[in-house]
């Protein structure tokens, strides 16, 4: 992982700094970021003796980004990925019960199992909700960052976890081979089913979550504004181990023609259209996605639909993750509050 991403997922510089002398030593990189998590740890729990809560709820999230990168040494469900993903989703719960208001983890069923998320309210009245979700190995309380941005804008952050991923995948049961459009459907089934989120959706998916937000909002009208962040209209495997591994991990199979078939089958369809306003993100230094692959989603949208490209940008653009992060907060904001922050 590269340390802009770890950055752009809220892991501590000091934390990304310690982490490479611990590899170097010979640590292996899951027993590194666990041992960081602990530490972080630790200190929470002085803060909060002390009494010094917001002390203690900022180490709880260091400890919570520490634990996320340490599940991803692991691209399929060994029982050590497990593991440390339970200690991620314990880490996350903890830095929640520190936060005003305290996060909410939601669990919703669908099928044959459960969705999960987190729901980050600001501390005002909600002016509309942005559900925001990952796509291949970095899900739900990954986007802690994106939920600081869009709460501080009166935006509450819903970071889910959809089917192949995290605990939907580990604990819900529900891996990639459902229908996808239907169960991101059922977080704006939540969102708008309580008044006091404002009465208006949008979605934000990153990397391959974009494919998973653009299709969605094609599929439900009731999704007001879609961000796509670096994702393919119609993906494919692209014969770098991680990722086909990854893929393979969310359908839960080991056979590369089944994770072909259902990425045709999750690919946005020619006659897909989106009612919403569309924004796409697109890096020039992008080495999965090109911007070709991301063209479909603007032609699906309505007239106006916005792109912003960062030359230089890295995949989801990780390498300028404050300013991606304000100016998609702030798009949101203009499209959901339809004011100005």
């Amino acid at each position: 992982m590269s340390p802009t991403r770890m950055l752009d997922c809220g892991m501590d510089h000091a934390d990304i700094l310690a982490l490479r002398t611990l590899t170097d030593a010979g640590i292996p990189w899951d027993e590194a970021t666990q041992r960081l998590a602990v530490d972080r740890q630790r200190s929470a729990r002085t803060a909060l003796d002390a009494g010094h809560r917001v002390t203690a709820h900022m180490a709880s999230r260091s400890a919570a980004a520490d634990l996320l990168f340490a599940q991803m040494a692991f691209n399929h469900d060994v029982p050590r990925k497990i593991e440390l993903y339970g200690r991620f989703t314990e880490a996350v719960a903890a830095a929640g019960s520190l936060a005003e208001p305290a996060w909410e983890h939601v669990s919703l069923p669908f099928g044959s199992g459960r969705l999960f998320g987190w729901l980050v309210r600001p501390t005002g009245p909600v002016q509309g909700t942005v559900i925001v979700f990952g796509g291949q190995s970095g899900w739900g309380a990954a986007y802690l960052k994106a939920a600081d941005a869009l709460t501080a804008r009166g935006l509450a952050a819903f970071l889910v976890e959809g089917p192949g991923q995290g605990q939907t995948r580990m604990t819900g049961g529900l891996l990639l081979d459902v229908d996808v459009r239907a169960a991101y459907s059922t977080f704006v089934d939540h969102v708008l089913a309580d008044p006091s989120l404002g009465g208006r959706v949008g979605l934000w998916g990153n990397s391959m979550g974009g494919l998973f937000a653009a299709t969605t909002a094609a599929a439900d009208a009731r999704v007001g504004a879609v961000c796509v962040n670096g994702a393919p209209a119609r993906p494919r495997l692209l014969g770098m181990r991680t990722f086909d591994d990854q893929a393979a991990a969310m359908l839960g199979t080991s056979d590369p023609a089944a994770v072909t078939a259902n990425f045709e089958r999750l690919a946005l369809r020619p006659e897909d259209r989106i009612s919403g306003s569309v924004l796409v993100l697109h890096g020039g230094q992008d080495p999965i996605v090109t911007l070709e692959e991301q063209q479909p989603f603007l032609d699906a949208g309505p007239a106006g639909s916005t792109l912003r490209v960062w030359d230089d940008g890295e995949h989801t653009i990780y390498n300028h993750a404050d300013e991606k992060t304000a100016y998609v907060a702030d798009w949101f904001t203009d499209h959901l509050r339809g004011g100005k922050e």
